[in-house]
């Protein structure tokens, strides 16, 4: 993934054929053009759960018109990082009660939520 900066305080991540890009909010100098990079990082937990809660569902061919999550934070302003998430899950009308606990062990598997459960190490480097 490469990272690029095409002006001002927009950065833009290359990703196979994609181009995500990122900018600041005007409070805090950028055009307010994109997300902010923090909101592209909350987006992924949310898309990530709400993909395992969608596959779940399609895998028993239960209708998915309904279904949706919400995801909440609370910050820890002192020490500047998130102190809490959430996510509620909405399940479709009808959704089988037998489902109920299996669906929230489906998004417990989300890939970002684990990642960050147990963190990989980071390194930098000058080239």
């Amino acid at each position: 993934m490469e990272i690029t900066f095409p002006g001002g305080v927009v950065v833009e991540a290359r990703h196979e054929s994609f181009t995500i890009r990122t900018d600041q909010p005007e409070a805090d100098g950028g055009g307010n053009s994109a997300p902010a990079p923090f909101a592209l990082f909350l987006a992924s937990l949310g898309t990530c759960a709400g993909f395992y809660a969608l596959t779940f569902c399609q895998q028993r061919q239960i209708d998915t018109t309904g279904l949706k999550l919400n995801l909440t934070w609370e910050r820890d302003n002192e020490l500047h990082r998130l102190s809490r998430i959430g996510l509620a899950v909405t399940l479709p009308e009808g959704f089988p009660p037998k489902y109920r606990q299996a669906i929230l062990k489906a998004i417990d598997q989300c890939t970002v939520k684990r990642t960050i459960l147990a963190p990989p190490e980071f390194t930098v480097s000058v080239v």
